[in-house]
């Protein structure tokens, strides 16, 4: 009799503590966690592999419009100051580290706009079948960037509520030791909330 209580004690602590420990969010926490890293990287990469594409854009446009060295220069320099950063997964922990990859990021975007811009006052340049190929895969890969970046944001919302809501926020603090993770904003906000001024 005593050993058939011990036993069904022990079957009803096990299901007790298998049941509080799901309801506890504790893994659903880890695998958001690792989404959000995950979604990171795939932003990371995407980023990368503008930034390769960018010396071959430039050569490419140095060879039609030698002249235009400060857009040029604008470039490079914008590009070392983007790929220079140290971007681990500490980044995403730290939301002044995060902005300043925004705002590098953002000043590589800028630069870029005004390099292709240049196209337009070189019909030859914009008529080179390497420029076009690299501005096409630019376009592309800028379309990837939006992709991975809203893949993100997704991510970090879902894993921010986790970290937020009851119960599972006593876990997130006290268990895991994990705080909420910063998302992409918009440089400007008041400027994207002003509508266009149309002109004609």
């Amino acid at each position: 009799m005593g050993r058939r209580w011990w036993q069904t004690a022990v079957i009803t602590a096990t299901t007790v503590m298998a049941l509080s420990v799901s309801g506890c969010g504790y893994n659903d926490l880890q695998g958001l966690d690792e989404d959000t890293k995950a979604a990171w990287s795939e932003v990371i990469n995407q980023y990368q592999r503008r930034a390769d594409l960018i010396p071959n854009l430039v050569a490419t446009v140095k060879g039609y419009a030698a002249h235009e060295k400060e857009t040029l220069e604008g470039v490079v320099n914008a590009r070392a100051k983007a790929t220079g950063m140290q971007v681990t997964p500490e980044v995403l922990k730290d939301p002044a580290a995060f902005e300043a990859f925004q705002k590098a990021q953002a000043g590589l975007a800028s630069a870029l706009g005004r390099l292709i811009a240049i196209a337009e006052n070189y019909p030859n340049l914009k008529a080179d079948q390497n420029f076009r190929d690299l501005q096409s895969q630019l376009e592309g890969t800028e379309n990837r960037i939006t992709v991975a970046r809203k893949r993100y944001i997704d991510r970090v919302a879902d894993y921010n509520k986790m970290v937020r809501y009851f119960p599972t926020n006593l876990t997130a603090k006290f268990l895991l030791h994990l705080e909420e993770k910063p998302n992409f904003t918009v440089a400007d906000e008041k400027a994207v909330a002003k509508p266009p001024e149309v002109t004609f």
